[in-house]
């Protein structure tokens, strides 16, 4: 059977992410995928995870209670990366899921804006090999703008650095995520 969004975006993370590893969940949401990471970087790697609700922290922090001393946990819009995350510090994965947090305020979303100074953030600090992941939810207010704009920045990165994959059903309905994958090949 073909891999949901969710599932094929934690085996192209499974693919890259070692022990030691520093990597970013730039949309913490319930703490699912800042669990996952933190399994896989090991004791002596980190984590660094974002989200501007408390809800998500306080959800993050419960998934996490043997994993404190390999993650940091931001209480911040992921634009902040930039401020965060020393510009030395290579990264090997990142993931977004874009639109607002699960069982949460719907209000309350991503913006195009932000995610893609993100991105930029992401990318200066991403390691050859290492991969920047997106899962768009766009099925909500302001969710199909923030769509086009990040598969417009995405399809304008050059191919010389950066192999970009675009992985989504199109015979579902409902507006099925899409998921991007962002491989940096070169410096």
């Amino acid at each position: 059977m073909l891999l949901t969004a969710l599932r094929f975006s934690h085996q192209l993370l499974k693919e890259v992410v070692t022990n030691g590893d520093h990597v970013i969940d730039a949309t913490m949401g319930n703490g699912n995928d800042t669990l996952f990471l933190a399994e896989l970087v090991g004791p002596t790697g980190h984590v660094s995870a974002f989200d501007i609700q408390e809800q998500a922290i306080q959800n993050t922090r419960e998934k996490l209670a043997d994993y404190v001393d390999r993650t940091t946990l931001y209480l911040a819009g992921h634009e902040t990366i930039e401020e965060k995350i020393s510009a030395r510090q290579p990264i090997r994965a990142a993931i977004f899921n874009l639109g607002y947090l699960p069982k949460g305020d719907k209000q309350i979303i991503t913006l195009p804006e932000t995610t893609k100074q993100a991105m930029r953030a992401i990318l200066k600090r991403l390691a050859v090999g290492g991969r920047m992941i997106l899962v768009i939810y766009y099925g909500h207010i302001g969710g199909e703008v923030e769509k086009n704009e990040v598969l417009h920045f995405c399809q304008d990165l050059p191919q010389e650095t950066y192999s970009v994959l675009n992985y989504q059903f199109i015979n579902q309905k409902n507006n099925p995520p899409i998921l991007l994958c962002v491989e940096k090949k070169s410096d």
